[in-house]
């Protein structure tokens, strides 16, 4: 049946439909972004680590790697943290202590709010900091000024 005043029959179906197909191609999409597969998002490279490093190694497997992947590769449910946006210049050391003591709201990634965790504590936090500044540092990720465009 056309709709009345669309000039010709059938066509209003037509583009209502193409309409509803490409909205859910889209939020296909979005999804396979949002929830895909458990695999790491980046490659890590291991190097040899300090004692502190070690010890983070361990803090960061039990607390954060569930969402930010083993080695901080990152997972559907947490960003890499070996990645340049994580760099010390631009996210430095008080912004992991504040993300894990207060939460951070989304803004880089699409992966939702990050709530707090309180059962990390001060001396964990001081290891998984170290811990991740050595693997950046490892896979070429150093400080570099931040410059708000």
């Amino acid at each position: 049946m056309a709709v009345k005043g669309s000039g010709s029959s059938g066509r209003p179906g037509l583009v209502l439909g193409v309409i509803v197909a490409l909205a859910a191609a889209t939020f296909g999409i979005s999804r396979l972004w949002d929830t895909g597969s458990r695999a790491a998002l980046v490659d890590v490279e291991v190097p040899a680590l300090s004692e502190l490093a070690r010890e983070g190694e361990q803090a960061f497997a039990a607390n954060c790697a569930r969402c930010h992947g083993q080695n901080g590769a990152g997972t559907d449910r947490g960003p890499p943290l070996i990645f340049d946006t994580y760099n010390p210049g631009h996210h430095g050391d008080a912004a992991f202590v504040s993300a894990v003591r207060f939460g951070v709201q989304q803004h880089h990634w699409r992966f939702g709010n990050m709530p707090p965790q309180p059962q990390v504590t001060d001396q964990d936090l001081a290891a998984i900091i170290r811990y991740v500044r050595e693997l950046q540092e490892a896979n070429g990720i150093f400080y570099k000024p931040h410059v708000m465009n």
